[in-house]
């Protein structure tokens, strides 16, 4: 199974235009180098105890910190990163139906973006009962195809456009507060389009492992396509999307194309098929918790009525936040700092100085507490920025609109 994409690449447009060519080129760069670094790290601690494997990050979790005090640390996190990434894609999901409703329809009566994310959210009502990561293997897949293929749109129909005559590379925000606050939440932009490592554990663990070939090394050479892809993906949306727009692009670049309807109207529909599977990817993780808990501390009985349920439930809750919070960007950079950099950027640094214990002041040591302080100060400052986005936008939001 290929790693789940992240729709977060249409916002890197958005987020170069608040961080600048400087910052925002080097960020991008150095986001794809520490997050390729700490997901070698999991693959590699996948099977660090001799004869056993560490199929969940909480495992991994609790074999450095203790059974008790590592749940504590890793389980809050990735449910706020599963939960979170959730509600985003429903928001996604539910604006690419109205943009390709409003470019094949332009005379159309205008629909609620709540009911397109209830739309959305039908499907999911539905596939949500499959049982596990190899039952959704065929969705995963074609998410990643269209995720590459979407993003490929993006960049081409956007050179196509060609460069804005008045195109205006200055900072969006006009004042001090406005470009800080912005650039703060473009950080988390960033961060949340990187992250793939809350569920790369469970993938590894449906792949057989062997003393002869144990399951790092086929799951390595995935993780390696799959950052090949993200480069192709990631970098040509981001810088050539700010090159072309400037400071005028949305927090999707497919918001802000038009032109030619038919091609845009068909990268939001690859953008839709894209989130379903990823949807399912971070839900799978969630559903998994939630059974357990259900069955072995409240004792249910485990049946297809509690999966029917509890995954409904589920489903309906991040519906609801989708509905009562429809901010694209503003989500983008919260969950960016607050969950995603955790998890992604220096979580397995410190698990592997505690199970490696690499020499101090040596090459790993070094790496690892660099990646640590980046993503140190991505957790700290990006949702300020990504909150304050969230309160301007709620200020003139009609809930339910």
């Amino acid at each position: 199974m290929l790693l789940p994409w992240l729709a977060g690449v249409l916002s890197l447009p958005y987020a170069m235009s608040n961080l600048g060519w400087g910052p925002g080129v080097t960020l991008m760069i150095l986001s794809w180098l520490i997050t390729l670094y700490t997901l070698w790290q999991m693959v590699e601690m996948h099977e660090i105890v001799p004869g056993k494997r560490l199929d969940r990050y909480h495992e991994l979790g609790q074999e450095a910190f203790g059974e008790k005090l590592g749940l504590w640390i890793v389980v809050p996190q990735q449910l706020i990163v599963e939960v979170g990434v959730d509600i985003v894609y429903m928001v996604t999901g539910g604006k690419s139906l109205k943009k390709v409703h409003e470019l094949l329809c332009p005379d159309c009566k205008d629909i609620r973006t709540t009911f397109w994310i209830m739309i959305f959210a039908s499907v999911h009502f539905v596939i949500s009962h499959l049982p596990n990561f190899n039952s959704i293997s065929g969705i995963s897949l074609a998410a990643a195809v269209m995720s590459l293929t979407y993003s490929t749109i993006a960049w081409a129909a956007s050179v196509h456009k060609g460069v804005k005559p008045d195109v205006d590379y200055s900072y969006r925000a006009s004042t001090t507060p406005g470009k800080v606050f912005n650039f703060l939440n473009a950080m988390g932009d960033v961060a949340f389009a990187y992250a793939g490592h809350n569920v790369v554990l469970e993938i590894q663990a449906t792949i057989p492992s062997t003393p002869e070939v144990p399951s790092k090394v086929p799951m390595w050479r995935g993780v390696v396509v799959a950052y090949i892809v993200v480069a192709i993906c990631y970098f040509p949306v981001a810088f050539l999307g700010y090159w072309i727009f400037g400071n005028s692009v949305d927090d999707n670049i497919l918001m802000t194309l038009e032109k030619p309807v038919w091609l845009v109207a068909m990268a939001n529909l690859f953008v839709v098929v894209h989130v379903i599977g990823s949807y399912q990817i971070f839900a799978m993780p969630v559903f998994d918790m939630m059974e357990t808990v259900l069955v072995k501390k409240l004792n249910f009985d485990p049946s297809f009525t509690l999966r029917f349920i509890t995954r409904s439930l589920y489903v309906a809750f991040t519906m609801f936040i989708a509905i009562c919070i429809p901010f694209f960007g503003g989500l983008l950079g919260f969950f960016g700092g607050f969950a995603f950099a955790p998890t992604t950027y220096y979580l397995p640094c410190i698990i592997w100085l505690i199970l490696k214990k690499p020499k101090r002041f040596g090459l790993s040591w070094t790496i690892n507490w660099f990646c640590i302080i980046v993503g140190v100060i991505l957790t700290i400052l990006a949702p300020i920025g990504g909150l304050r986005t969230i309160i301007i936008n709620a200020s003139t939001y009609k809930f339910f609109s």
